[in-house]
C-alpha cells in the first residue's frame, strides 16, 4: 500500500529499467528514502484521519471545550480556531452531522479522506485503522464529517466572528449614519406630508369638522347612555382602577430605584464630588502653592509684641463698645417714652403715676449690672439650663445666623409670600434680624439682602423696564419704607425742611397753574369789588378760559412763581448728594446695573428715569406734597396745612416729578406747555444727579466687611427677637423649603433637620409660663409670644462637637507644627522633608526659635495666650514634632480631611491660606482701632448727655410729686356724712351715672348704632374707678337693665389722643369722642 502511496513515478513505472541505462537504476539509498517517504505519509495520513475522527465524536458528545481541544489538535491542521467560538463551532458542526445522518448512509465504519488534494486514504472507524487501497465493498460513512467540511465550518464562522467584532468596534459610527439617514428620511416623509396638508388644508378643516362633530355627539350620545345606566359600577371601577394604579406606579418607582440603587449612588457621588470641588476651587482662587513657596512666608504667621498690644486694645475697645451702644439704646428708649409721658402729662395730670413708675424703670435699668436677663423667656423655656434647650437655643442660633449672612435664602422667601404679608414679615422679623441695621455689620448684611432680592424680583418678575415704574416692586417699596423711616428721617428733614418751610411761610405765594380756577378767582374778585354780578359765564372750559388776558397774565405770574419755587427745592437736593443715604445710593447702582444686564439695549436716559423714579419720586415726593404726615416741618397740635399751601407744594412737587422723568407737558396739560424748556433745562441738572448717586463704593469698600469678618470678630452678634417671631420664621422656612433651597445637601436642609417641628409658645416660653387652668390661657399665651429673647448668633461650623472638634484642634496644632519644621528643613513636599533626618545645626536653630517664642508668651496677658497643649507641642525637639506630624497625618488621612495621594498639598494649601489672611487681619484691625476709639468717644459723650437728661427728668418728677401730695393733704381733712375725719382713709372719688341723651348733648357719645337719638334717654352709663390708678369700669344699662361692661384704661385714651384718633368705638356700639371723654374724666375725678 505504501508502494502504492508513494513510488508512482519511480522509474521502474515508466520503464526506464528497460532502457539499459545504467543511470536510471535505483539505489539503495533512493529506495530508502522512498520507502521512509510513504511511511511518513502513511503515519501522517492515519493521524489526520485520527484526528478527523476525534472531532467528529466529540461533536457527536456535544460537549463544546471536548470540540475546541479536538479542533485545536495540530494534527488536525485546521486554521484560524477561535477559543470564543466554541459553542457555535460545536452547535453549527453538529447541524451539519445531523443533516450528512440525514442525506446518507450511516452503517458503514469506513471514511475516504483525500490525502494533499491527491490520495485517497481509507480509515476504519472501529479498529483505527487506514488503508490507501479501497477495501472491498467500500461504502463512505456520510454521517462522518471531512477535514474540508471542518476547515469550511471553523472559517466561516471566524469570519463571521470577526466581522461582527468589527461592527461592534464600529456601532456608534454606524449608528449615528443610520440616524442621519433616517432623519433624512423622517425629514423628508414629513415635509412632503406636510406640504400636501397645506394644500388641502381648507378641505381637510373642513371633513375633520363634520367628522369630529358626528363623532363626538354619536360618542357623547352613547357615552352618556353608558353612564347613566352603570353609575354605581363605574364609580366601583374608577375607584379599584384608581388604587391600583397608584399601588402599580409606586412599585414601579420603587423597584427602579431598587434596580439602580449603585447607578444612583455613582451618580450622587459624583455629584457631591463636584461641588466639593468647585467650592474648593472658589475658596482658595488660586493653584497648589509649592512648598518652597510657603516656607518662605510662614514668619508672618509668628505674633509680635504689637501684634498682641493691638489685640488686647481691641477686645477691651469692643467689651466697651458693646456694653455702651447697649445702654445708650435702652436709655434712649426710656427717654423718648418719658418725652411723651410728661408731654401728656402737661394736659393731663393722671398720667402722673405712670411716669413715676416709668422713672423707677428706668432706674432700675441703669443701675443693673448686667443686661441679659431681660425678658422672662430669657430665665426659662428655651434659655433654661438642661442640655436638650441649649441645643435647641444653638440650633436657632445657627438658623439666624444662616439667614442673616446668606441673604439668598430670605431673598427667595419673601416672594414666596403673598405681599401684604411679605412687607409685614419685612417689618418684623427681617429687620429685627439685622437689629435695623444699628451698626456696619447688620447695615452690610441689610443691603446685601436688598442687593439680593432686587436682583431675585428684576430677574423673574420684570418684562419690561417700565414695570419698575407703573408697578409697586417689592423690594423698592421696602427699602424707601426703610430709609425714609427713623434712619432717612433726619436726612429728609435736613434736606428739604429749610425749602418746604419757606414755601409754606410765603404768604404772598399763589401758585395756581389751572386756567379755570383762575378764571373763577378772577370772576369771583370782580364780584366782590364791585358788589354785582358778573357778565362773564362761570362754567367754562380750558381754552375759554385761557382766550382771556387777565387768565394768561395770572398763569404766567404763577408760572415764574412755580420756577422760583422749584429751582430752590431742586438745588437744594442736587446740593445735598451726600446726604443721601448710603443704602438709598448703592440700591440705586444695583437697580442700574440689573436693568442693564436684563435689558441691554435700554438707554442711559431710560435707565437714569428709572433712578429718578426712586430717588426722587418715591422717596423724596411724598415729603414734598405732605410734609406735615413725614414730620418734615413741627406742626402743633390740631395744627394743619392751609389749601393753598398744599397746593402750592403740589404744584413744586409735580414740576420736580416731571422734570426727573423728563415728561413733557401735552394734552390736559397743554396751556403748560411753555414750561417744557424748563422742565428739559430741569430733567439735565437732575439727570447730572441720578448719575452721580449710583457712584457709590461696593458695601465691603464702604464698610470694610467681608466674608471673613465674622471669623475674626471677638464679640458675636446679637438679636432682640420675639417668640412669635422665631415660630412664624420656623413655620415660613418650613412650608417654602424646596423652594428656597431646592438642594437637599444645603446647609438650611441640615439645621431645620436639627430643630424638628415648629414649637408651640408654651415650648419656648417653659412649661408652666402659664397656669393650664387659667381661663384665658389662649389670651396669655398669645401675649407671652410677644415675649423677647436674646440671640448670640453663630455659625455651625464654630461650634462642632465630638470628633469634629478634635479634627479640626488636630488640623490646627499639626499646621503650627508643619510651619515650625519647614521654617528649619527645606524640601520639595512635606512627605520628603518628614522622612529627612535633622541634623545638629537645625535642632539647634529650632532651639532658639522655641527659647524666643516661650520669653515672649510669658509676656502675653492671660486672655491672649495660646493654649496649654498648642504651648506643650511648640516646645518639642524637632524630630519629636516630626514623628507627631507623622501621627496627626495619618489620624486626618483616616477622617477624610487629608490625602498621601498629593503630598499633603491640601494642608499647604489650609498655611498659605493662612498666611494671606493674617495681613488683611492685620489692616483691619489697625482700622477697627482707630473706629473703635472714635465710637467710644462719641458714646461716653452722648452717655453724659442722657444722664444730664435724666437728672433733669428726675428733678421735674420729684417737684411734680410734691404738688401732689400738697394737693392730697387738702383734700383729706373733708369729713364724710357721719362727721368722721376722712384723713385716715384714702379718699376715693365718688362713681359717675349719665344718660346716653347727656353724653351725647356734651358730645361724648356721637352714635350709638341701632338707636335713634331720641331713645339715647333710656341708655345709662355708669363710670367708677378701680382700685388702679387711672382704670374705669364703665357699665352699660338699657331700660334699667345691665348689658355690658367694660374696662377703660385712661393711659389708652392718652396714646389715642396722642396717635390723633379723634373718635373710638366702646361696647363695640356707641362711637365716643376721645378728647371729650378725656376732659370729662378729668374734670369729674380730677379736678382738672
Amino acid at each position: 500500500m505504501c508502494a502504492q502511496a508513494s513510488l508512482p513515478a519511480s522509474p521502474l513505472d515508466t520503464g526506464e529499467m528497460s532502457s539499459g541505462d545504467e543511470s536510471a537504476v535505483l539505489w539503495l539509498d533512493q529506495i530508502q528514502e522512498a520507502i521512509h517517504t510513504a511511511n511518513q505519509d502513511e503515519e501522517e495520513a492515519l493521524t489526520l484521519a485520527g484526528a478527523v475522527a476525534d472531532i467528529n465524536r466529540t461533536v457527536a458528545e456535544g460537549d463544546a471545550q471536548k470540540t475546541l481541544q479536538a479542533l485545536q489538535v495540530p494534527s488536525a491542521g485546521l486554521r484560524a480556531v477561535l477559543p470564543e467560538c466554541a459553542e457555535t463551532y460545536q452547535a453549527e458542526l453538529a447541524e451539519r452531522q445531523t443533516n450528512g445522518d440525514d442525506k446518507g448512509s450511516t452503517e458503514s465504519v469506513w471514511v475516504k479522506h483525500c490525502i494533499n488534494d491527491r490520495y485517497d486514504y481509507y480509515y476504519n472507524l472501529e479498529t483505527g485503522q487506514g488503508t490507501w487501497e479501497e477495501p472491498e465493498g467500500f461504502q463512505h460513512h456520510d454521517g462522518q464529517l471531512g477535514k474540508e467540511d471542518i476547515q469550511g465550518v471553523v472559517s466561516s464562522l471566524t469570519a463571521e466572528y470577526n466581522r461582527e467584532q468589527l461592527w461592534m468596534a464600529n456601532e456608534s459610527m454606524v449608528t449615528q449614519l443610520q440616524a442621519r439617514v433616517r432623519g433624512y428620511l423622517v425629514r423628508r416623509k414629513h415635509a412632503r406630508r406636510m406640504e400636501y396638508l397645506r394644500q388641502q388644508e381648507p378641505h381637510v378643516v373642513k371633513l375633520q369638522a363634520c367628522w369630529k362633530g358626528h363623532k363626538q355627539r354619536k360618542m357623547y350620545k352613547d357615552r352618556m347612555n353608558l353612564l347613566q345606566e352603570n353609575v354605581s359600577s363605574i364609580v366601583k371601577i374608577q375607584s379599584v382602577v384608581k388604587m391600583w394604579k397608584a399601588k402599580r406606579k409606586y412599585n414601579q418607582r420603587l423597584q427602579f430605584f431598587k434596580d439602580h440603587e449603585k447607578e444612583i449612588v455613582k451618580i450622587q457621588a459624583f455629584l457631591k464630588a463636584n461641588k466639593a470641588r468647585d467650592d474648593y476651587r472658589t475658596l482658595t482662587g488660586a493653584k497648589d502653592p509649592p512648598l518652597s513657596v510657603v516656607r518662605k512666608f510662614v514668619h508672618l504667621l509668628e505674633q509680635s509684641a504689637l501684634d498682641l498690644q493691638e489685640e488686647q486694645e481691641v477686645t477691651r475697645l469692643r467689651e466697651e463698645v458693646v456694653t455702651n451702644i447697649r445702654s445708650n439704646q435702652q436709655m434712649e428708649k426710656d427717654l423718648n417714652l418719658m418725652d411723651i409721658k410728661i408731654g401728656l402729662l402737661v394736659k393731663n395730670r393722671i398720667t402722673l403715676q405712670d411716669v413715676v413708675s416709668h422713672n423707677k424703670k428706668m432706674k432700675n435699668k441703669k443701675n443693673k449690672a448686667s443686661k441679659d436677663d431681660l425678658t422672662t423667656g430669657d430665665r426659662q423655656g428655651i434659655k433654661g439650663l438642661n442640655k436638650g434647650k441649649r441645643r435647641k437655643l444653638e440650633a436657632y442660633q445657627h438658623l439666624f445666623y444662616l439667614l442673616q449672612t446668606n441673604p439668598h435664602y430670605l431673598a427667595k422667601l419673601i416672594f414666596q409670600m403673598p405681599q401684604n404679608k411679605s412687607t409685614k414679615f419685612m417689618d418684623t422679623v427681617v429687620f429685627t434680624l439685622y437689629n435695623y441695621a444699628s451698626n456696619q455689620r447688620e447695615e452690610y448684611l441689610l443691603l446685601k439682602l436688598f442687593k439680593t432680592a432686587l436682583e431675585e424680583e428684576i430677574n423673574s418678575k420684570v418684562d419690561q423696564i417700565q414695570d419698575i415704574v407703573t408697578g409697586n416692586p417689592t423690594v423698592i417699596k421696602m427699602v424707601v419704607s426703610f430709609n425714609r423711616g427713623a434712619r432717612g428721617h433726619n436726612t429728609l428733614r435736613q434736606l428739604l425742611a429749610p425749602v418746604v418751610k419757606d414755601i409754606i411761610d410765603d404768604k404772598s405765594l399763589g401758585i395756581n397753574t389751572n386756567p379755570v380756577d383762575v378764571y373763577k378767582a378772577w370772576v369771583n374778585q370782580l364780584e366782590t369789588a364791585t358788589g354785582e354780578a358778573s357778565k362773564l359765564p362761570y362754567e367754562v372750559t380750558p381754552e375759554q378760559a385761557m382766550s382771556h388776558e387777565e387768565v394768561r397774565s395770572r398763569l404766567e405770574a404763577s408760572s415764574l412763581a412755580l420756577r422760583t419755587a422749584t429751582d430752590k427745592v431742586l438745588n437744594s437736593i442736587v446740593s445735598s448728594l451726600d446726604n443721601i443715604p448710603y443704602g438709598m445710593r448703592y440700591i440705586a447702582k444695583v437697580l442700574k446695573n440689573s436693568l442693564h444686564e436684563k435689558f441691554p439695549d435700554a438707554s442711559e436716559d431710560e435707565l437714569l428715569k428709572i433712578i429718578g423714579n426712586l430717588l426722587y419720586y418715591r422717596y423724596m415726593n411724598p415729603a414734598i406734597v405732605a410734609p406735615d404726615g413725614f414730620d418734615i416741618i413741627d406742626m402743633s397740635a390740631g395744627g394743619q396745612l392751609h389749601v393753598d399751601q398744599r397746593r402750592n407744594l403740589g404744584s413744586v412737587a409735580k414740576m420736580l416729578q416731571h422734570s426727573a422723568a423728563n415728561k413733557l407737558f401735552e394734552g390736559e396739560n397743554a396751556h403748560m406747555t411753555p414750561m417744557n424748556n424748563y422742565i428739559s433745562q430741569t430733567y439735565e441738572k437732575f439727570r447730572v444727579f441720578f448719575q452721580s448717586a449710583c457712584d457709590v463704593p461696593e458695601p465691603e469698600e464702604k464698610f470694610n466687611i467681608d466674608e471673613y469678618s465674622d471669623m475674626v470678630t471677638l464679640s458675636k452678634p446679637i438679636i432682640y427677637i420675639s417668640i412669635d417671631e422665631i415660630i412664624n420664621t420656623h413655620s415660613l422656612l418650613l412650608e417654602h423649603l424646596e423652594a428656597i433651597s431646592p438642594d437637599h445637601n444645603d446647609l438650611l436642609h441640615e439645621l431645620l433637620q436639627d430643630l424638628g417641628d415648629v414649637p408651640d409658645v408654651e415650648t419656648l416660653l417653659g412649661e408652666g409660663a402659664v397656669d393650664p387652668n387659667d381661663v384665658n390661657r389662649e389670651s396669655a399665651l398669645s401675649q407671652m409670644a410677644k415675649t423677647e429673647i436674646s440671640l448670640a448668633l453663630t455659625s455651625k461650623f464654630e461650634l462642632l462637637e465630638g470628633d469634629d472638634r478634635d479634627m479640626k484642634t488636630l488640623m490646627t496644632k499639626t499646621k503650627k507644627l508643619v510651619v515650625d519644621v519647614i521654617r528649619i528643613q527645606h524640601g520639595e513636599n512635606l512627605p520628603q522633608i518628614l522622612e529627612t533626618p535633622s541634623s545638629a545645626l537645625q535642632e539647634s536653630e529650632h532651639t532658639k526659635i522655641v527659647e524666643r517664642r516661650a520669653v515672649q508668651d510669658a509676656q502675653t496677658p492671660e486672655g491672649l495666650k495660646s493654649s496649654p497643649a498648642l504651648l506643650e507641642d511648640s516646645q518639642l525637639p524637632l524630630e519629636q514634632k516630626k514623628r507627631k506630624i507623622l501621627r496627626n497625618l495619618r489620624s486626618l488621612e483616616q477622617a477624610g480631611l487629608l490625602t498621601d495621594g498629593n503630598k499633603y498639598q491640601d494642608l499647604v494649601n489650609e498655611i498659605s491660606k493662612d498666611i494671606r489672611y493674617q495681613r488683611r487681619y492685620r489692616q483691619r484691625r489697625k482700622a477697627e482701632l482707630v473706629k473703635l476709639q472714635q465710637t467710644l468717644t462719641a458714646l461716653n459723650s452722648k452717655t453724659a448727655f442722657y444722664q444730664d437728661q435724666m437728672n433733669y427728668y428726675d428733678t421735674y418728677i420729684k417737684t411734680c410729686l410734691d404738688n401732689l401730695n400738697r394737693k392730697n393733704a387738702r383734700r383729706s381733712i373733708k369729713l364724710d356724712s357721719k362727721g368722721e375725719n376722712k384723713g385716715s382713709k384714702k379718699w376715693k372719688p365718688q362713681s359717675l351715672k349719665y344718660t346716653g341723651a347727656k353724653l351725647h348733648e356734651k358730645g361724648v357719645i356721637l352714635e350709638i348704632e341701632g338707636l335713634q337719638t331720641n331713645q339715647f334717654k333710656n341708655v345709662m352709663f355708669d363710670i367708677s374707678p378701680t382700685e388702679e390708678v387711672g382704670d374705669f369700669e364703665v357699665k352699660a344699662k338699657f331700660m334699667g337693665v345691665e348689658m355690658e361692661k367694660v374696662q377703660l384704661h385712661f393711659q389708652d385714651l392718652l396714646q389715642l389722643q396722642y396717635e390723633g384718633v379723634a373718635v373710638m368705638k366702646m361696647f363695640d356700639k356707641a362711637k365716643v369722642n376721645v378728647n371729650l371723654l378725656i376732659f370729662l374724666l378729668n374734670k369729674k375725678f380730677y379736678g382738672k
